[in-house]
């Protein structure tokens, strides 16, 4: 697969990306290396990662899957020169004090974030450094609404700029990026960084599969006139879109007891876990197998050729998910098939948004 370059940076990436929040809670360290490998074998030069992982988000696996990255790149010499490293500082705490206490994003928080990323990593610097979720009241992770009567920011846009801005010139961190994000905060990050010559946003990583294409509302005209690049995180709706939920629910005898949603309660709660986007994915599944693909493929093939899509996250527990995921690439969905998804869309909307 050819490469694809973020934003107006110099980096260049792989158009799927091997996303890792499952090291360290579902997937044991020799797993998440076995998977690690595989990834690098079959082509792919982009790794995405965050300080808060693994999730379901806990104290005792705080940091965990960075330091399972960077035991791997310790243990392979060379590998790090070959691979795109990126990574994430937490945004204010949501409920999870061990990262970080108070309601702001400050420069000692990035700061301290960032150099406890480093040495899990065991690198010297972070290829793209993102926020993972804004500082200020935002919807996100399911919440549909903006309420002004929740703003609490502590760190205006600027002054977070200026913290990043200070780890690319200390050679600390290469570029930089957003998560979670929406318009109204891509184009207040890139307007402060070009009148104040700071660092300009390459990537925003939001959500993005056929549960959720809240991008294509407005947010993909504005990265794509800003020049942003788009990863694209949950493309199989936390593993809605694969099929194994369609009979039973997340109970059900075909549901895997390991699987996130049906393993963690905190999951099933949240977006994945509403029974509209059950339903959506039902629907979503049926036709891909009417059309003689397995709900998988089509769901990966969906986002691998988006134009809105630079690069696809994939997160996987096992190196039979992995080629299964990546065997997807290549496929083509004709015409009509994307025309009954738009149907589908219309009827169902976005309801993991």
């Amino acid at each position: 697969m050819n490469s694809v370059q973020l934003g107006a940076s110099d980096l260049r990436v792989t158009p799927i990306c091997l996303g890792t929040m499952t090291f360290g809670e579902q997937v044991a360290e020799a797993e998440a290396q076995a998977i690690l490998s595989r990834a690098v074998e079959r082509g792919l030069n982009f790794i995405d990662t965050a300080e808060m992982y693994a999730v379901p988000a806990r104290k005792d696996t705080f940091g965990a899957t960075e330091t399972i990255i960077g035991n791997w790149l310790a243990a392979h010499p060379g590998m790090r020169e070959r691979i795109v490293l990126a990574t994430k500082v937490a945004g204010p705490s949501r409920g999870m004090p061990w990262i970080r206490e108070g309601a702001g994003l400050t420069a000692a928080d990035i700061r301290a974030s960032c150099e406890g990323s480093l040495r899990r990593l065991r690198t010297d610097v972070i290829d793209l450094y993102q926020i993972h979720w804004p500082e200020r009241h935002a919807p996100m992770f399911g919440a549909m609404y903006f309420d002004p009567a929740q703003e609490r920011t502590r760190t205006p846009i600027r002054e977070q700029l200026e913290a990043l801005g200070r780890l690319v010139r200390e050679g600390k961190v290469r570029h930089v990026g957003l998560s979670n994000e929406t318009p109204y905060g891509v184009h207040e990050f890139v307007r402060l960084a070009e009148q104040h010559g700071l660092p300009r946003i390459a990537t925003v990583q939001n959500p993005y599969c056929l549960l959720n294409r809240s991008v294509e509302n407005g947010l993909d005209e504005s990265l794509h006139r800003l020049g942003v690049s788009l990863l694209a995180y949950s493309p199989l709706g936390f593993g809605l879109l694969t099929g194994k939920y369609d009979d039973g629910g997340f109970e059900g005898a075909q549901a895997p007891a390991a699987a996130r949603i049906a393993k963690f309660e905190s999951v099933r709660k949240g977006r994945w876990g509403r029974p509209e986007a059950l339903e959506a994915a039902r629907r979503y599944n049926a036709l891909a197998r009417r059309h003689g693909l397995a709900p998988t493929r089509m769901a990966l093939a969906f986002c691998y050729t988006k134009w809105q899509v630079a690069s696809t996250i994939l997160g996987v527990t096992s190196l039979a998910q992995l080629d299964e995921n990546l065997d997807a690439w290549g496929t083509q969905l004709p015409p009509e098939l994307l025309a009954e998804i738009d149907r589908i869309r219309w009827a169902m909307r976005d309801p993991a948004i």
